[in-house]
């Protein structure tokens, strides 16, 4: 069996979490080279992933031959990796967001368009299981309204931008494309907000509501969905439950590999990777393309503002 030839960047903890463990269970997939610039990063990857070369210098890296790529790194660091991917012609998997800004964002969209290139964005949430039962509860329809959850503690550089924007996203693929905005912030200091809500009208009608914040307790992700004489609520990533009108049913997703299920299978960690895999040897675009992805990164943008926040063109 021919192998895919992969390359990694960024060794982080998304990639020890989420991409290196997946990868390593599929048997087609092969990573010739890893590039992180901290040479204990890369012996940590090395003593548990079978990794072909190792670099602390980008353009050694850049002389493996690869089908495609992994890029991990901080948001900040996204451009210049994937542009320099990109015009080598190799395929790419981005993490989310695609980039700090709009126009760079556009700009790699088009670079993937130029070259044929896979260009996938990692918003895994929609390869999650509990999130794919409710969307399977809906059969198509479009729900009348979406409220969306995303709160966890301790702000961080953009923390809107950084983590509810997975929120976004889900909306967008139950809800159409947005219409108006509306939305509201709280902070001390702006560039580390602990509050944004925003509601959003969609144009097949829905409405969307996202409450995120940084004060809580805990990490919580919650999505109650109504419309059509059913619910869908999700307490990602555990529990699904769906409500008609003379039934209740909840799923769990311990079952998932006979009760082994990790985060990175409930969360579509797992199922992403496979997919953007499977996409490059088919040569077939991925559910997350990075030009469907930037419509993510627009509404997001828009939610920014109307709310006081930096955008993400500045």
């Amino acid at each position: 069996m021919e192998k895919i030839r992969v390359g990694v960047i960024g060794l982080g903890s998304i990639a020890h979490i989420a991409e290196l463990p997946a990868l390593s269970e599929i048997p087609e997939a092969q990573i010739v080279a890893a590039f992180d610039r901290s040479p204990e990063a890369l012996e940590k990857a090395a003593a548990k992933y079978n990794i072909e070369t190792l670099h602390t210098d980008f353009n050694e890296f850049m002389k493996i031959e690869m089908d495609c790529a992994f890029v991990m790194t901080p948001k900040t660091l996204h451009t210049p990796f994937v542009t320099a991917l990109l015009e080598k012609g190799i395929d790419v998997f981005c993490e989310k967001p695609i980039a700090q800004s709009l126009k760079e964002g556009k700009m790699m969209v088009e670079l993937a368009k130029k070259h044929n290139r896979i260009f996938m964005i990692g918003f895994n949430r929609r390869y999650a299981p509990v999130y794919q039962k409710a969307k399977e509860a809906f059969a198509g329809r479009t729900p009348d309204v979406f409220l969306a959850q995303k709160s966890r503690n301790g702000s961080e550089y953009h923390a809107t931008l950084e983590n509810a924007i997975h929120m976004v996203d889900l909306m967008r693929w139950f809800c159409g494309e947005p219409v108006t905005v509306e939305a509201h912030s709280q902070y001390t200091d702006i560039d580390k907000e602990t509050t944004c809500t925003a509601q959003i009208t969609f144009d097949t009608g829905a409405i969307g509501i996202l409450v995120a914040n940084r004060g809580a307790g805990q990490w919580i992700e919650k999505a109650e969905i109504y419309g059509g004489g059913q619910t869908a609520i999700v307490n990602a990533p555990d529990y699904v439950t769906v409500v008609k009108p003379d039934y209740e049913e909840t799923v769990s997703m311990t079952p998932l590999a006979l009760g082994w299920a990790r985060v990175q299978d409930k969360m579509g960690f797992c199922q992403e990777v496979q997919h953007f895999i499977e996409c490059v040897k088919t040569r077939t675009q991925p559910i997350t393309n990075a030009e469907d992805a930037f419509k993510t990164h627009e509404l997001m943008n828009r939610i920014l503002l109307a709310a006081g926040l930096p955008g993400m063109d500045e």
